[in-house]
């Protein structure tokens, strides 16, 4: 059994044994409860009855159902009578059933009448939960997904099976596995033998696009809730200038991220993620998306403004699904962009709901163990709650400043390159230095404006037409000097620099 299962099981049985008589077993996987439930039976050795909305009462073990009680109330009154040592599964009861009222006095009976004997009732499933009339009478426990070692035993059972019926090829290494096995996580395992069992037989091999398969299959799942957004990988760190702290820093790291098995044998945790602050227009989503790419990971936008709603509560809930998502696909690049519109400092005007989810979502980036890598970006560090800057929230903070000249020349070679145009037609560093105090962008939309002037004229770019575009330009650094100093002043000796 692996580690998460035999934790549950354990607090299972102290419950028990502690004469909880009731107990809500929160996961979507019932089969899954079943067997684990099955076993804590065996383990207590007592009767196991399982109950089913089609098949009504039954005990483990025998054919026939208890007569007349596929009616939930029905069932609920067995334990009642029989006040005798036994495990009670109830599947598939709703949130609404739960909350009636004359539900909740049944299952508040039964509680009690499981207080005497050694058992419970438990109740399993995402939709239900334990009215408040009942908090005193249950308790609460989650069955945490399946872990890398029952994926493990799921693949080995797959190509058993597979194999079987026909030749199977397997063309993955051990790490390589080992990230198939890591992008599982968050599936159920019913979801991930499906989509393995698919992704195998289409081509009768275990090959390195399968990864890309998984990831597909749960891009699909995370993207119906509609507060998380899914990027393609894109262009890797090569199209990101200069920013060499940075990226050393995450070369350090790669091998944590692409030899998993490893690095938990060596010790080392899956890294928690970078806050980057900075001049607008100097390459931070740039960098946040190319992370993604660099690593191999998917990549998942985060739009906290997204998750305000009128209704009360809403907003909480929004932002707990939006987590649990995120760690469903871990492991993931979670992307944060502008961090400091969604969680400013200051202002109560709504009720304190801002307060309220910037706490939640504060003490989930502190205690999450999904592996997701948080790579969030801030303009303004004044409206920025200082809670985040505060260590063990991110690995690092870094500074992104203005390139200096041999960057903005890479960055004109880029964008030059990048629209079919020969870099080397151009005096890159003639242009760099006359765009001082010029950001990433606005380079970037110098070599755009001059293309535009160029197609209306009917004549080819060349380096007067950029020369006219950047005359034309005032820089933000220029137009919003003092800001920008400050911002400056601020991160000297306050973070790393990342340049």
């Amino acid at each position: 059994m692996s580690a998460p299962a035999a934790d549950v099981l354990r607090d299972l049985e102290v419950l028990i044994r502690s004469r909880y008589g009731l107990i809500h077993l929160d996961t979507p996987e019932e089969e899954r409860a079943m067997a684990l439930l099955h076993h804590l039976a065996d383990r207590l050795r007592v009767p196991f009855f399982t109950w089913t909305r089609t098949q009504g009462l039954r005990r483990v073990g025998r054919e026939d159902p208890v007569y007349d009680t596929r009616d939930l109330d029905k069932a609920l009154a067995h334990p009642v009578q029989a006040r005798t040592d036994a495990l009670y599964h109830f599947q598939g009861v709703s949130r609404a059933e739960a909350e009636s009222e004359w539900t909740r006095a049944l299952l508040a009976d039964a509680a009690r009448a499981m207080e005497g004997p050694l058992g419970a009732l438990v109740l399993t499933g995402s939709d239900v939960a334990l009215p408040p009339s009942l908090t005193g009478l249950g308790a609460h426990l989650s069955l945490p997904g399946p872990d890398l070692a029952e994926f493990r035993a799921l693949l080995g059972r797959i190509l058993r099976d597979l194999s079987s019926r026909g030749h199977i090829e397997v063309e993955l290494s051990r790490n390589e596995v080992e990230r198939l096995l890591s992008h599982l996580r968050g599936f159920t395992l019913l979801e991930a033998e499906k989509t393995l069992t698919r992704a195998i037989v289409e081509d009768g091999a275990l090959t390195l696009d399968d990864i890309a398969h998984v990831v597909e299959a749960k891009r699909k799942v995370v993207e119906q809730d509609g507060l998380l957004e899914y990027y393609p990988a894109e262009a890797g760190l090569e199209r990101v200038a200069d920013l060499v702290g940075f990226k050393a820093w995450l070369a350090a790291r790669t091998a944590v991220v692409t030899r998993p098995a490893q690095a938990r044998e060596r010790g080392l945790p899956f890294p928690k993620g970078v806050l980057l602050l900075g001049v607008p227009g100097c390459g931070k989503s740039l960098a946040a998306k190319a992370v993604s790419a660099e690593w191999g990971l998917p990549l998942l936008r985060f739009d906290p403004s997204a998750l305000y709603n009128k209704y009360i509560g809403e907003t909480e809930k929004n932002l707990a699904r939006a987590t649990a998502a995120a760690e469903r696909m871990a492991p993931v690049v979670l992307w944060i962009d502008e961090l400091e519109k969604a969680f400013a400092s200051g202002g109560s005007e709504d009720g304190g709901v801002s307060q309220r989810v910037l706490g939640s979502f504060l003490s989930w980036m502190q205690e999450r163990t999904a592996d997701v890598f948080i790579m969030a970006t801030a303009n303004d560090v004044q409206r920025l709650p200082p809670e985040f800057l505060r260590k063990g929230r991110f690995d690092e903070v870094f500074f992104v400043d203005l390139p200096d000249a041999a960057t903005r020349a890479e960055i004109f070679r880029i964008h030059l390159g990048a629209r079919d145009l020969d870099p080397e037609a151009f005096p890159l560093d003639e242009l760099a230095a006359a765009t001082p105090d010029f950001s990433g962008s606005e380079v970037e939309q110098v070599v755009v404006a001059a293309l535009y002037a160029a197609f209306a004229d009917g004549t080819p770019l060349d380096a007067v037409a950029l020369r006219r575009e950047i005359e034309r330009t005032r820089p933000l650094a220029t137009v919003m000097e003092e800001k920008v100093g400050a911002l400056r002043r601020w991160a000297e000796g306050r973070t790393v620099r990342a340049n």
